[in-house]
């Protein structure tokens, strides 16, 4: 049972139903941890539009995924690592891909260079150094692709957080956090 309420559109406040069911419009579902944000409207709506606007940017749609995983399994949310290793599987990538990204890597080189500079944002809380910046630039990752990098962490540490705090309930086919043994 969650930690923090769940908001059901049975029991919401007519703005909160009006935002469950655009969700639901566009979704086919509401995922719980956007039930635990319904609380505060405000909070749903400012992570409705990050999200929307973040995921119109350059950044490919794969890495975005793959920055996602990376941090959901750095940072220990289980939900996260769940709800992406769906959503990665329907954006395409494969299972020893998604794997992969867990571990904060990838056979792609560029992937692989934006996945390293993420989870070093998030371990040294942004602090990160000129060659780092240097070495993602030099695999490819331009200026905008780097803010929008930036932006992913952020949002996806929030949901981390907002995912391990709450101890929402998994609604999507639940994944364990220990990472599969490779070959």
């Amino acid at each position: 049972m969650s930690r923090i309420n769940v908001v059901e559109s049975s029991t919401a406040t007519p703005e909160q139903k009006a935002l469950l069911d655009a969700i639901q419009g566009q979704l086919g579902m509401v995922p719980n941890f956007l039930k635990v944000f319904a609380n505060s409207t405000t909070a749903l709506q400012a992570f409705l539009g990050l999200y929307g606007v973040a995921n119109g940017g350059s950044l490919d749609p794969l890495d975005r995924e793959r920055i996602a995983l990376a941090l959901a399994q750095q940072n220990g949310c289980q939900y996260c690592v769940s709800a992406h290793t769906a959503i990665g599987r329907k954006t395409g990538l494969s299972a020893e891909e998604i794997a992969a990204a867990r571990a904060g890597t990838s056979d792609d080189d560029t992937s692989a260079a934006i996945l390293k500079f993420a989870r070093s944002l998030m371990e040294k809380r942004g602090e990160v150094s000129a060659l780092e910046l240097t070495e993602v630039r030099a695999a490819g990752v331009d200026e905008a692709q780097i803010v929008e990098i930036i932006t992913h962490v952020g949002m996806n540490f929030l949901t981390n957080i907002l995912g391990k705090a709450s101890l929402v309930e998994i609604d999507f086919p639940s994944v364990k956090l220990e990472l599969p043994a490779t070959a």
